[in-house]
């Protein structure tokens, strides 16, 4: 089951997993494309509890802490506006604890998720205690993990800086933060027989719900996937018209509470959500993983799409050539890994046709990239993609996404042979500082992450009781 009923102590816990979208990267901005995201077994988890207080004593708090981290602790006020606004998130300054700055991404789905709690529900909103834990991979800082001794043996390290400072790995942490935050307050406030996670609406309006709520935090409206990835897992996705959010006003504005509601039932006929999700076209032969190479450095996105899209709108044919040719390219790959599946056990696999796909796939990125004068593959990438590649078992490998130093996918065969000299090869890794970019490349480490296949999950609540006390 995957609805997560509170427990005894009133506790509830929803992990949702990272995501990499090993093709489709630009396309996915346009509802013409679509892009092949596979869904990775980091996960964010997020354990919701009710926040003990003294008999008689009545609060309208919610403390949310991020315990892996220095000082991230957030506490906010919250209170129902006038005029059918919503529910209004304040941050409380001055708590000795707390940390001053802002975390968007948190208090924008907290005033999403408890506007439409509201909506549905006369009840009063307890106060809650919120723990957020992420799981290692998310982060570069492997040289500075600990266990502290109550946590020794389990999954989440203390990371022991700011996050402000954390170096993301480009795994999806703001989605899937978002989206299982979104779930775990919504399944903890509400009743099953009013939302279901375990069922195909319930899974349906927390999508448009973290979409929409992700959406603001970041100030844009995104293609979408990497919220789908954490709701559904992996997927060949078709974004939704961006027009579906960008007539949702702020919260506390008059109208935004039933509005919210409206566009995440899609009972508004001017708001009919056209997300296409499609599960059973992705799957990874037996004989295959996908895993993760970190190169401790990360991009920053906004500005390559922005500089990627003006160069589109300006060479409208050439780019339609390009555009069409990586479409085919990614559903190339796509159906060959079906292909591959779909073998009998005992067949004789032969990967030389995935290796072309591959290949021509990143040759076309890199016509995107020379052409946009972006770097989407930089040199230094495409050195350290072409040295794995040649390694015996590695298949090949791509820069997901949008590109430029996150995370390197790569397909390998799933041997332990195979893992062993991939571990072996970048450990003594070097990179080259002349290349373009490389200056900027850090030390390069093989992820623990690979495939997963399922999206959002309720979690045992007992699981995270060391980090929530």
């Amino acid at each position: 089951m995957l609805v997560s009923q509170p427990a005894e102590r009133g506790a509830t816990a929803i992990s949702a997993p990272g995501k990499v979208l090993l093709a489709g990267g630009y396309l996915v901005l346009d509802r013409d494309y679509t892009g092949l995201v596979f869904g990775l077994d980091a996960r964010i988890h997020v354990h919701v509890q009710t926040l003990p207080t003294c008999a008689g004593v009545i609060l309208s708090e919610i403390v949310v802490r991020s315990p892996q981290f220095m000082h991230a602790e957030w506490r906010y006020g919250y209170r129902l506006t006038e005029n059918d606004g919503g529910i209004q998130v304040t941050q409380l300054k001055g708590h000795s604890t707390s940390s001053q700055s802002r975390n968007g991404f948190v208090e924008t789905a907290l005033a999403y998720a408890l506007t439409y709690i509201s909506n549905l529900s006369h009840e009063r909103i307890e106060s809650a205690s919120i723990t957020i834990l992420a799981d290692t991979d998310y982060y570069s800082h492997a040289g500075t993990f600990k266990h502290v001794p109550s946590q020794a043996g389990t999954r989440f390290p203390a990371f022991n800086v700011p996050l402000r400072q954390a170096h993301k790995t480009g795994l999806g942490s703001s989605a899937a933060l978002v989206t299982a935050f979104t779930a775990a307050v919504l399944s903890h406030y509400l009743p099953s027989d009013v939302v279901s996670l375990d069922s195909e609406s319930g899974r349906a309006r927390l999508h448009n719900l973290a979409q929409a709520a992700h959406c603001a935090a970041q100030g844009k409206v995104g293609s979408g996937f990497d919220v789908a990835a954490a709701v559904y897992g992996s997927c060949i996705y078709r974004r939704f018209s961006p027009s579906l959010l960008e007539g949702l006003n702020e919260v506390g504005t008059t109208g935004f509470s039933s509005h919210l509601r409206s566009v995440i039932e899609g009972t508004d006929l001017m708001s009919k959500w056209d997300t296409l999700i499609n599960k059973s076209a992705v799957c990874l032969p037996k004989g295959l993983k996908l895993l993760m190479c970190d190169v401790d450095c990360g991009s920053e996105t906004v500005g390559m799409v922005k500089n990627v899209l003006k160069w589109r709108t300006d060479n409208p044919e050439e780019a339609a050539l390009l555009w069409a040719a990586l479409q085919k390219g990614n559903e190339d790959l796509a159906g060959e890994l079906k292909r591959l599946a779909q073998l009998p056990e005992d067949s004789v696999m032969d990967y030389e046709n995935l290796r072309v796909i591959i290949l021509t796939i990143r040759s076309l990125i890199r016509e995107m990239s020379e052409k946009a004068g972006v770097p989407i593959e930089p040199r230094a990438q495409t050195n350290l993609l072409d040295a794995c590649s040649k390694l015996s078992g590695v298949i090949g490998g791509v820069v997901p996404g949008a590109g430029g130093f996150d995370a390197i996918a790569l397909l390998v065969e799933d041997k332990n042979e195979v893992i062993r000299e991939l571990h072996s090869f970048l450990d003594a890794y070097k990179v080259d500082a002349t290349e373009d970019g490389g200056a900027n490349m850090g030390k390069v480490r093989l992820l623990g992450v690979q495939q997963e296949m399922k999206g959002i999950k309720a979690e045992d609540p007992e699981l995270y009781w060391d980090w929530c006390r």
